[in-house]
């Protein structure tokens, strides 16, 4: 006779993971890089303005525009989020699009491959899940080193479901 692990219930995770796309610079920082331009394009359209060419004012404006607006789509590409849930009869891929719209894609962990893309000089560049015809690129936000190494972490974490839930014998 066989009971569960308590320490591994068959339907338990066994990898979760949410991806989102890395941003360096914070709102705070963001606020004080827009002010910090911003005044450094007024100090140095007063002596154009000075001199009598007024018109390049609103070319230091519309370099502060632009900084503004490439800023604001960056962090609208942020808001994209997936979420990757494995558990030993199931692996579950979700994402959601800078707009809010949810994919939800589902596999056998048994069945479904790990395929990595990898160059010698960049490194990882593309993973995909595969199951006959169909295939999904995952983990798209990442770079190089944070894809191999989820990749390293979901490949041992597929290898756990493979072999399936532990087990104790009861005596």
């Amino acid at each position: 006779m066989t009971s569960r692990n308590p320490e591994a219930p068959a339907d338990e995770a066994v990898f979760d993971a949410v991806l989102r796309p890395h941003r360096s610079l914070g709102r705070q920082g963001f606020r004080l890089l827009l002010l910090v331009v911003a005044g450094a394009s007024t100090a140095l359209s007063v002596p154009f303005y000075i001199m009598g060419a007024w018109p390049v004012i609103g070319f230091f404006g519309i370099d502060v525009a632009l900084l503004y607006v490439c800023f604001r789509l960056n962090y609208r590409s942020a808001r994209l989020q997936e979420r990757v849930v494995l558990t030993y009869f199931k692996l579950l891929v979700s994402r959601i699009d800078v707009r809010g719209r949810r994919s939800d894609w589902s596999f056998n962990p048994l069945w479904v491959r790990l395929e990595r893309d990898e160059h010698e000089d960049f490194g990882v560049l593309r993973l995909a899940l595969v199951q006959r015809d169909r295939e999904i690129e995952i983990a798209r936000c990442l770079g190089a080193a944070e894809k191999a190494e989820f990749a390293d972490a979901f490949g041992l974490a597929l290898a756990q479901a493979r072999r399936g839930p532990r087990f104790d014998r009861v005596q």
